[in-house]
Parts: C-alpha cells; structure tokens; sequence
C-alpha cells in the first residue's frame, strides 16, 4: 500500500478533482464503484469526501487515514465475501459484519476502528448522491473498558534512556520530542528551526491536532539535542528532522531499538507521549496543566495518558485521623 499523502495541499487537489464533477456525474461514479466494489475508487471517493469535510476530515491525521483505508479495504473483503449490495445493504448485515470482526479476535479498539471507516464510506457515497443508507448508525460497537494507559503504557526510563545512548543526533531529537516536549508524531515531523526558541527553552507547535498551535517548554536535554544537531548542520531554516513520511520515522526508530537489542519494547510512538504526560504529572499533580501540555482539549483524555502509580494517595491518607 501507498504511502498515504499527509499534505492538506494534495488531498484538497485530490478532493477537487471529483467534487468539481457534475452531480449526475459523480453520482454515477460512486455507484459504479459501489457496484464493483472498486477498492481504489471507493477509498479515493471516502478520501475527498473526508478532504472536503471542514468539520472534522479535513484536519484527519496521516494516521487516521490509514486505518480508514484500512477498515474501508476489510469491509470490502467482508462485502464480496457475503455478497452485499453496497449500495442497499440488509437491515441485519452490518450487525453480522461488526460480529464477524469481533468473532475474527481483533480488539475492541480495533473493531471501533474498522465501523468509523465503514461509516465514512457511507458518509462518502450519500455526498455523492449514490445512495441514503446510512447502515452502521444504529449498529452496537464493542466496549473495552481497559483503560488505554493500561494497554498501551507510557515507555519506561529505561528503555528512553537505553535508546538515547545509542541514538544519533537526529534519532535523539527525534525521541526527545516525543518523550520530553510530549508531541504527537505529525507534529514532531513538523518543527521548523523557526519555531524553536533556544535561549528562550520553549518551542511553537504551530501545526498541533485541529491545527490548534500550543507552546511548550524545552527540557535541558532536549536543548542539548537540538544544539547538536544544529552543530551536525548547521542550518536554521527548515525542518528539524529529515524525515517527512511517518513510515520513515517508524522505521528509523525501530531500528534503533533494534541496535539497543530492546526491539520487543517498541511500541510506536504515542507510548513516547504517554510517557511525557506522565513525567509532568509526576512532578505538578494536575491533570490540567499536563491536558495544555499535550494539546489535550478535554482532561479526561488526558487521564487515560497518564499512568498514575496504584500507591498514589498512601502518603496523603497516612495522616487521616
């Protein structure tokens, strides 16, 4: 599979393409694609209807696109499989098609993952005027109740420190952005040296998720990183990293993980968040504060980044009376 195109820029000119056909034309594109249940042209329909969504798909991370032409390639399979009419699915199908994914052992997140794609190809084919379903709206998701910090844990000291002795200076400033400044992968890929204020130890995320720009301070080591890679090219225009695909980043950094012979602790890069988030809880005790940090808008997201020791409270009940 292709490397989804992160670019807004792309996915608009994309979008356009199909959005500037005539209704009629569009229509019968959709349908024709729904018909043959044409991978390719249904996802390219799914990716310009969420490209010119201005409440939500538009801002989509690199990420999220991925899963959901992921989860639009799996009902494709299931629809071929069951002989599905797209187009005017039977009432029971899609109910059938979410027990199929959860009887498959995928995990709940993961069977959450593939309906929200589901539902957007739907959302996809009434933009284009191809059909009125709407099958998965009523359709019952799977509950995990397993708190995510639990299934996916922050990284331990450990293994950040294993990994940044071995590190190079654009792997280190890599990992420190993640684990010291808290950011998110696409924003990390994403600095420029224009918003990195040294003296200053603070750094713009300008492009943060809902394109939503923060500040955030800059942790003595990550300075020191990002002093050395200054000093390994010395250029203070463009971007920090090298790396421009999330793919390329992933790699490099399982790599690494590879060199510290740690690669079965790897687990991507949002456990390096997690990590950041659990850091400054550990030091402010607010979940406030950490929520700013992280560009959280809600706290309860922000609790289930931290993880917060079981013996939390024994210190402050130990003087009840």
């Amino acid at each position: 599979m292709s490397e989804i195109t992160p670019y807004l820029g792309d996915r608009l000119a994309q979008a356009r393409a199909l959005a500037g056909l005539t209704d009629e034309a569009l229509r019968v594109r959709a349908i024709t694609a729904a018909r043959d249940k044409a991978f390719e042209d249904l996802w390219s329909l799914t990716l310009a209807y969420l490209s010119s969504d201005t409440s939500a798909g538009v801002k989509l991370s690199p990420h999220t696109l991925r899963a959901y032409r992921k989860g639009v390639e799996v009902l494709l399979e299931h629809a071929s499989s069951n002989a599905w009419n797209l187009l005017h699915p039977g009432r029971r199908e899609p109910g059938l098609y979410v027990a199929a994914l959860t009887a498959s052992g995928l995990k709940p997140a993961t069977v959450m993952a593939r309906v929200a794609a589901a539902g957007a190809l739907y959302r996809a084919l009434r933009w284009a005027g191809a059909t009125d379903a709407d099958p998965f709206a009523d359709v019952k998701r799977p509950k995990d109740r397993t708190k995510g910090v639990v299934k996916n844990p922050p990284y331990r000291a450990e293994f950040v420190q294993a990994m940044l002795a071995e590190a190079d200076v654009r792997e280190a400033a890599l990992l420190l952005l993640l684990t010291h400044a808290g950011l998110r992968i696409a924003e990390a890929l994403s600095v420029e040296w224009s918003h990195v204020n040294l003296p200053g130890r603070r750094l713009l995320v300008a492009h943060g998720k809902g394109d939503k720009a923060r500040i955030v301070p800059l942790s003595g080591r990550l300075r020191e990183a990002l002093e050395a890679l200054l000093a390994a090219s010395p250029r203070r225009d463009g971007f920090v990293l090298p790396w421009r695909a999330y793919s390329s980043a992933y790699e490099r950094l399982q790599t690494l993980a590879l060199r510290c012979g740690r690669e079965h602790e790897f687990r991507g890069f949002h456990a390096g968040r997690k990590y950041a988030g659990t850091q400054l809880y550990a030091a402010v005790k607010d979940f406030t504060r950490v929520a700013g940090f992280l560009g959280h808008e809600q706290v309860d997201t922000t609790r289930r980044y931290v993880e917060v020791p079981e013996d939390d409270l024994a210190d402050a009940v130990e003087a009840f009376r």
